[in-house]
């Protein structure tokens, strides 16, 4: 149940016949059928009337009970991270198993695979550098943070890590985590390349139920040695797990937004510990948790949880792409590409190499404006405004999905004269075809410029189709979103450019600089895979601020000295990782409610805690600020409002949020807080 819906704990069942903790059940509540998990056996009737107390329906015989470690980790995330048990326990079970009767269930089970010994495709030779990682891995204990520049061959270094562990227990299972399902396909086959097509299953949210609850039975039975998926795949169930790999671990899209908003990464972490399982994390811009965590030891300061492990190099004689840093200030006012950038892509072209632009924003233009009476194309729903999509000519809500035709004229004065403002990939992608008309191949066709965003990749296959024309090289400038920014190998691009990487600098959001920093980083990455292009690939970055510290050390690909001078400002601030923050949201249909909500449940906790001596000292440990509205305060005609929770220990912080809950609950039920809709926790939230 969600949280706000206050029916929280366990429910009371009898069962004729023994069952275990961790069996699946069907059982009655209310006029429903559902699917259970049995949580705990009380060999004593519970003290309730008998008549309330109903029997188990059918009990799933065939499927091995869920063991306690997967429990464990449930029990913990839903505790943490402010939800309910069932809430956590359902979503980690596959959609299509909460629909099985247990005959539906033996059939399934009857036409799996049994596992089958591992046959390995031995990899390449390793660089010095990686055996010495691999060595420290198997000399320690973990969790490990493998910080190592992009092409420094970080994947191979974990499959062989998996090889080793496969080699020496014969029923060791594997996990291997992604940000990303379009980094999924790619990664896939190289695994199965290497391990076989029995030994791998995938988890993520674009497969099919079948597909996915085929791939739950096969790890659950420990037929599947190693499960290869995005943040879902941290609650499959796999009770020979032995190595958790988190590729990539900086992404934010290891954060749940939805429903139980926990961090994948953070839970690998501790899913680890519980099940003794060596826990790798890997990344060449790690989040500054990570790295913090990984710090070592100096005198006053006994140094981190994980152990660093580095890699700077690239495979072979790779060299990293030379950062150029364009001043916009000295171009001609409203210029989208600088003179030297296209003429350098147009030499790159006629030379048969590829470039990669990267504009963090799709669409043609993020807003069209009339110049008589300053109408913009504003969402009627939500406080943005609506994205122009020349390609279709439609107005489109990037948040609640309104779409409508582009008007002919003005809707407020009838002016035919409107223009877009801004520009985004599809522009930028118009714009580069007609500065580039002239250019020829060196075969003497016309240049193929290619677009990769959310748009051209909404189609079943599309991703896959538009990568294998960039890695086949019928593609010669490709024009993407932060999509195409990381973990692809294309083996020809030898040019990156960032378009207008500047928001990021002056954002509200104190994690802004980080994302932008492993955004630019990886995007890098991208340039000059191929060894025998590495050293003429460049990254260019366009920007009005060329003497920024964060330009600085992209320049010198010295991600150290970035994140110790982020570490210094978060410190000096007390913000994340040297506090712990959570978020209360309030959703309502004013904005006067939604905060009167958060702002009368502050009141009364602070005021119920202060009055019990047992409790008063919370309420010094942890900063509870007054609710403002978000950044983006209207989606849907929904108001949303936030309070941010803070503190430097996170055990009060926890202890916090369990009062608050009960305070919630109390104030919500008055009559004054009608008109809110709902309320959330967000506990270690990514964007404030």
């Amino acid at each position: 149940m969600p949280a706000h819906s206050q029916v929280g704990g366990l429910l009371s069942y009898r069962s004729q016949q023994a069952l275990q903790p961790g069996q699946l059940v069907r059982v009655q509540l209310g006029q429903r059928d559902l699917l259970g998990v049995v949580w705990s056996i009380s060999p004593t009737a519970p003290d309730l009337p008998a008549s309330s107390v109903r029997d188990v329906s059918s009990v799933m015989q065939d499927l091995p009970p869920l063991s306690d470690a997967w429990r464990q980790l449930v029990h913990f995330s839903a505790q943490y991270y402010q939800r309910s048990l069932g809430e956590v326990a359902l979503s980690a079970l596959p959609p299509q198993l909460r629909d099985l009767t247990s005959e539906q269930l033996a059939r399934r089970l009857k036409k799996q695979n049994t596992a089958r010994a591992v046959q390995t495709t031995p990899g390449p030779a390793l660089s010095p550098e990686q055996s010495a990682v691999l060595d420290q891995m198997a000399e320690g204990k973990g969790p490990f943070l493998l910080f190592g520049s992009t092409g420094s061959g970080k994947t191979e270094v974990y499959l062989q890590a998996i090889e080793r562990m496969l080699a020496t227990d014969p029923q060791a299972q594997a996990l291997i985590m992604v940000p990303e399902i379009n980094l999924t396909p790619q990664l896939e086959e190289r695994v199965q390349a290497r391990f076989g097509i029995e030994a791998v299953v995938s988890m993520h949210s674009g497969m099919t139920p079948a597909q996915r609850l085929k791939g739950w039975l096969a790890a659950h039975a420990g037929h599947a040695r190693i499960v290869l998926g995005t943040r879902m795949a941290i609650f499959a169930s796999m009770p020979h797990l032995k190595l958790i790999v988190v590729d990539e671990e900086h992404d934010p899209s290891y954060k749940q937004q939805e429903g139980a908003r926990y961090s994948a990464r953070d839970l690998a972490v501790y899913r680890g510990r519980l099940q003794n399982a060596q826990v790798l994390l890997a990344s060449a811009t790690p989040s500054l948790e990570s790295w913090h965590h990984s710090r070592p030891a100096t005198e006053g300061d006994t140094g981190g949880r994980y152990q660093r492990l580095l890699m700077p190099s690239r495979i072979g004689t790779g060299l990293l792409p030379k950062v150029r840093r364009v001043d916009m200030n000295k171009q001609p006012r409203r210029a989208v590409l600088s003179t030297q950038l296209v003429a350098a892509i147009q030499e790159r072209v006629e030379r048969g190499e590829q470039c990669m632009l990267l504009l963090n924003r799709r669409g043609y233009a993020p807003v069209l404006h009339c110049a008589d009476c300053g109408w913009k194309s504003e969402c009627q729903h939500c406080s943005a405004f609506r994205v122009f999509h020349k390609i279709d000519r439609t107005l489109r809500c990037h948040h609640c999905g309104l779409t409508d035709r582009v008007p002919r004229a003005c809707p407020e004065c009838g002016n035919a004269d409107i223009a877009p403002i801004g520009r985004g990939t599809e522009q930028l992608e118009e714009h580069l075809g007609e500065l580039l008309a002239h250019v020829l191949r060196p075969d003497g066709t016309p240049v193929r410029i290619a677009r990769i965003d959310a748009d051209t990749t909404r189609l079943k296959g599309a991703l896959e189709s538009q990568l294998a024309q960039v890695h086949s090289g019928e593609v010669d400038v490709l024009v993407g979103t932060q999509m195409i920014a990381k973990g692809h190998d294309f083996r020809r691009i030898t040019l990156v450019a960032a378009v207008n990487p500047d928001t990021a600098l002056f954002s509200s959001d104190f994690r802004a600089p980080e994302r932008l920093f492993a955004l630019l980083m990886q995007a890098a990455g991208r340039a000059g895979r191929d060894a025998a292009q590495s050293a003429t690939s460049e990254m260019w970055v366009q920007t009005f601020h060329p003497t920024h510290a964060l330009f600085e050390a992209l320049k010198k690909h010295d991600y150290s000295a970035f994140a110790a001078s982020e570490l210094a400002e978060r410190t000096a601030a007390d913000l994340p990782p040297i506090s712990h923050q959570a978020l209360l949201r309030a959703d309502a249909r004013t904005q006067e409610a939604a905060q009167a909500l958060l702002n009368a449940a502050r009141e009364t906790l602070e005021a119920q805690l202060s009055a019990d001596t047992e409790t008063a000292d919370l309420v010094l440990q942890v900063s509870v600020y007054p609710a403002v509205p978000m950044s983006m305060q209207r989606v849907a005609d929904v108001e949303r409002a936030q309070m941010l929770l803070e503190s430097p220990n996170r055990m009060a912080l926890q202890k916090m949020l369990w009062h608050l809950h009960a305070v919630l609950h109390q104030v919500r039920s008055l009559p004054e807080h009608k008109g809110v809709i709902r309320w959330l926790v967000d506990v270690d939230p990514q964007a404030i």
